[in-house]
């Protein structure tokens, strides 16, 4: 057989659904499976009692109860056509029919610090080592919509990411980058409607298409109010924002993901797995609700949605948790909002390893830690996935450490076997049951937030601020007291710290990002900067009026970040959270 002809047969066997399962099968998932089963279950319980265990807490790390042990009864009466297969609705094993075997996650490292030129020189690194996409962090002052000499931002420039203050910044950021080529995401919020389109102005510099370009913008700011704390604007005229980016992009853009809903920056902030899980979906549901208040029709812009989840240290609650994702947002989007185009129904998801779970001590430990969390990602069928460096909890990542964090993706991808089939812990008893769980749990804090009249409402009265609050107490008490062991933190300590050489981000930063951005004041036209941040004003004042070509003229005419946000400062005021006790 020629190798042609056994790619074809290969091809052929990944494309050929198998046969349904009998009705004889199906009754593994049945209440009346098999009464000898429950006699042996019954059998096996009392047994495993009589045992001592070796530690007092076998909770999941987000301290939910688990099943010792699965069996048949643990899924008992479950409808196969819950599970379904690969690329089926409700797609809980997946949205694509053939998984990996088709393509591979796309391996996006984030990066971004000092100046605009470290930046792209970080890029061209991680490009030539096999990264396939690019993922960009900007620094504090940027996501506050500050320049980098406002007072706000003195010792913060470059130093948690890319200083961007002009178009001239980004110019540098992606020189000598084929954006046509290269998915690009931009960890943005507050100030995501500047950086798209400072993003579009250099894209349309470089000649490309705005039709052909592709990536993620996060702008997410309902998880600001939540969890991050980074955001300028009220709720309400923060949703007409993105709204207007919605409309924008659905006509220009077509190709580019207009929001990252993001549930990292939620479990980072200490909620538990469900938390992260319902809350993120609410949200989405929430951007869903505004985008059709505007007058949108929700196929033309719900395809265009994506999800950003962390992963932690559980395994298998992960794996469940992201399985339960895909179902849940499947089953709203199609039965509660009514969308018709299938593509509405995929809820399609980047995934980053835990940052809060990595340790100072001892940090060479993390490297474990994010394989296993890079796994769990990929065993519950992410689209993209970003593995920490192991050094992150100390500063900025070293360029090895970068590469290590990339290697390990391209080790799970290449090395490990889980590409070979799709949805590998598909089917077990114990990853059903807890899918299950998380479904349920989801839809509970679905039910709560619907209480309040919609998740702007439930933040507005602290709700899930005060829940996650509770779950981050909780858990650190865990720790606190060794119920919850954490290597070389708790337990398996070192009585001296091996030393290491991190990456820190010194100020001679700030005076070469202050020179360029003083060189571009001097050099653009005032005139044409004022002109267009005034028409910005009136834009903003005007429900009517979508603000994206605004601010794209302003980005042209090289206004900065902090400029343009004032503009708009000036119309939407900015927001001062509540005092939740």
């Amino acid at each position: 057989m020629s190798r042609n002809e056994a790619d074809l047969r290969n091809s052929a066997a990944v494309l050929t659904p198998p046969p349904r399962a009998s009705e004889e099968q199906l009754l593994l998932f049945s209440p009346g499976a098999s009464s000898a089963v429950e006699k042996k279950e019954e059998a096996w319980r009392r047994d495993a009692a009589k045992k001592p265990a070796w530690k007092k807490d076998f909770t999941t790390v987000s301290s939910m109860e688990v099943n010792p042990l699965g069996t048949p009864l643990s899924v008992a009466g479950q409808d196969f056509n819950e599970i379904a297969y690969p690329g089926e609705f409700p797609y809980t094993r997946g949205i694509h029919p053939t998984g990996y075997r088709g393509r591979l996650w796309t391996m996006r490292q984030f990066a971004g610090y000092g100046t605009a030129k470290q930046t792209n020189e970080r890029f061209k690194y991680l490009l030539s080592h096999g990264q396939t996409g690019l993922s960009t962090a900007f620094h504090l002052p940027t996501l506050y919509g500050y320049d980098s000499d406002h007072h706000h931002s003195a010792g913060e420039v470059g130093k948690c990411g890319v200083a961007i203050d002009t178009l001239a910044d980004m110019e540098v950021l992606f020189d000598g980058i084929n954006l046509e080529d290269v998915s690009v995401s931009m960890t943005i919020n507050s100030t995501a409607p500047i950086l798209l389109a400072m993003y579009l102005a250099v894209a349309q510099k470089h000649g490309a298409d705005w039709k052909k370009i592709s990536g993620t913008l996060q702008n997410d700011i309902l998880k600001e109010y939540i969890a991050q704390k980074e955001y300028i604007f009220p709720p309400r005229p923060s949703m007409r924002l993105i709204t207007d980016i919605f409309k924008f992009c659905a006509e220009n853009v077509p190709k580019y993901n207009t929001i990252s809903i993001s549930g990292y920056h939620i479990r980072e902030a200490g909620s538990t797995a469900l938390q992260e899980l319902a809350f993120t979906l609410r949200d989405g549901m929430e951007y869903v609700e505004y985008g059709v208040r505007a007058g949108l029709d929700i196929d033309d812009f719900a395809p265009r949605l994506s999800f950003f989840f962390n992963s932690h240290n559980d395994l298998f609650e992960e794996v469940a948790k992201f399985r339960a994702a895909r179902r849940v947002w499947a089953k709203v989007m199609r039965d509660r909002y009514g969308a018709k185009d299938p593509r509405s129904w995929m809820l399609r998801f980047h995934t980053q390893t835990a940052g809060c779970s990595l340790t100072a001590q001892q940090p060479y430990n993390n490297i474990v830690r994010v394989a296993i969390q890079g796994l769990a990602a990929v065993l519950g069928g992410t689209q993209s996935l970003h593995t920490n460096s192991l050094d992150e909890t100390l500063a900025l990542p070293t360029e090895q450490a970068a590469r290590i964090a990339l290697r390990t993706q391209q080790i799970i991808a290449h090395e490990s076997g889980v590409t070979n089939t799709v949805d590998p812990l598909g089917g077990s008893f114990y990853v059903e049951e807890l899918t299950n769980r998380m479904e349920k749990g989801c839809f509970d804090y679905i039910e709560k937030i619907d209480a309040f009249g919609g998740m702007v409402e439930a933040i507005e009265a602290g709700f899930p601020q005060r829940e996650i609050w509770d779950a981050s107490y909780q858990f650190q008490r865990s720790v606190d007291s060794a119920e919850k062991v954490v290597v070389g933190v708790n337990a398996f300590r070192m009585e001296q710290e091996e030393p290491y050489d991190a990456l820190y981000i010194d100020e001679s930063v700030t005076g070469e990002q202050l020179e360029n951005l003083n060189r571009v004041r001097r050099t653009r036209d005032g005139a044409k900067v004022e002109q267009t941040l005034q028409a910005l004003r009136n834009g903003a004042a005007d429900a009517n009026t979508n603000t994206m070509p605004l601010i794209i003229d302003a980005v042209k005419a090289y206004a900065t970040v902090g400029e343009i946000s004032d503009a708009m400062r000036d119309v939407f005021g900015t927001y001062q959270e509540p005092a939740l006790f």
